[in-house]
């Protein structure tokens, strides 16, 4: 039996660009990234794309296609100290004629103090970066390093590029899994596809592990063998805010089915339940407001049963609300009130209480006019005409 030091997921990585599966809106034949390639002149480049879909096999790609000293760290593990020593070889190279391609994964995890240090060598091109991050860039990479690279966006990969991929591994006799004569039928691989969720890495890890238990694969050893949860969700990343903006959005647009669709992904992803219960409660007086004054109850008992009971059992609870939030009728009166008075505050600033209903528990007070000519609502049977508001915004609505 074979014995391999590396993963199936390394082993199986395409070696050339005909071999890559997927992204053909970047890689086909008169594309801009294409040529570039084999016209060895690339540029500095940032690859964004979710896990698995070919940015690291595309780097490498690079570094076998074109003539240049291939460096590769990641940002997790590395910093200052790590660049300075490429950015001397790189001098080196420099001086030989030699191109350097400094490939940095997960990019987006080195602070602004370490992208900066990249700025002078990539600007002068002695340096030509490949930067590749799972974040939206245009937050996670500094401006001024970004306006010096072409931002390469890369797609979640089809269930058909994992199934082509999967089933290549399984064929495969020098490098993938071909020597093991494994059993797996076609309604497994789509399984695994599935489940793997566009992420061709998570596809070969999990086979691999898979054939470690049984060389007949079935459905139920391919659900055993992921361990955690296949959904894509980045607590700290953009797939985070994109969820909460689709759960919110959802509920908005009243369509309750999408709402409890997104609250799922959520918690299926790992999020905490009292975060959404706390989006929940915001909801609830921006868009749902005057409409119906019973939705900010409904959110705050969610909120507290949450806490009481926890995951997973408050699931159905958020379900309840969410669900709520969306078949009530809407309102955004308050918001819109909120946000006008808000900007007077900020434009204005400071502007002084009419004497006329400012509290008067002094003679000094009194003297100086405070609640001069207050009219005592009751009295008058809350039909009074006075000015609550400053001078400068008499008659100003907030409401309609």
């Amino acid at each position: 039996m074979k014995h391999f030091s590396n993963p199936l997921a390394d082993r199986m990585r395409p070696e050339t660009l005909n071999e890559f599966l997927g992204q053909e809106e970047i890689i086909d034949d008169g594309k801009l990234l294409k040529k570039a390639i084999e016209l060895d002149q690339l540029p500095s480049i940032i690859f964004w794309g979710p896990p698995g879909s070919g940015k690291t096999t595309l780097a490498y790609i690079i570094a076998k296609k074109t003539k240049s000293d291939f460096k590769k760290i990641s940002a997790v593990d590395t910093g200052l100290k790590e660049l300075r020593e490429i950015v001397e070889i790189a001098k080196q190279n420099e001086r030989l004629g030699k191109k350097t391609i400094l490939f940095i994964d997960e990019i987006h995890r080195w602070n602004k103090k370490q992208q900066d240090a990249l700025l002078p060598d990539v600007e002068k091109g002695r340096i030509i970066l490949i930067g590749a991050t799972t974040e939206n860039p245009s937050f996670e990479v500094i401006g001024a390093l970004l306006s010096r690279c072409r931002v390469f966006v890369l797609k979640q990969l089809t269930k058909e590029n994992i199934i082509k991929i999967i089933t290549k591994a399984i064929k495969d006799k020098e490098k993938g899994l071909g020597y093991l004569k494994i059993k797996m039928d076609k309604k497994v691989i789509d399984l695994l596809a599935h489940m793997s969720n566009g992420d061709a890495r998570t596809a070969l890890n999990v086979l691999e592990y898979a054939t470690s238990l049984s060389k007949n694969i079935t459905s139920e050893i391919i659900k055993e063998a992921f361990q955690k949860s296949y959904l894509l969700y980045d607590k700290n990343g953009e797939e985070h805010y994109n969820i909460i903006s689709a759960l919110h959005k959802s509920m908005r647009g009243s369509d309750a089915n999408a709402a409890i669709y997104w609250l799922c992904r959520m918690l299926e992803g790992g999020e905490d339940p009292l975060y959404i219960a706390r989006r929940i409660i915001r909801f609830a007086s921006e868009d749902v407001g005057l409409a119906n004054s019973l939705a900010l109850e409904q959110a705050v008992s969610a909120y507290n049963a949450c806490h009481y009971i926890g995951m997973p059992e408050c699931g159905v609870i958020l379900a309840q609300a969410v669900v709520y939030m969306a078949k009530c009728k809407k309102s955004n009166e308050l918001y819109v009130a909120y946000e006008k008075a808000l900007n007077d505050v900020r434009e204005f600033g400071n502007l002084p209480v009419p004497l006329h209903i400012r509290n008067a528990p002094t003679k000094l007070m009194k003297d100086l006019n405070y609640g001069k000519d207050y009219k005592y609502s009751p009295d008058f049977n809350y039909q009074e005409k006075q000015e609550y508001l400053p001078d400068k915004l008499k008659n100003r609505k907030y409401l309609k």
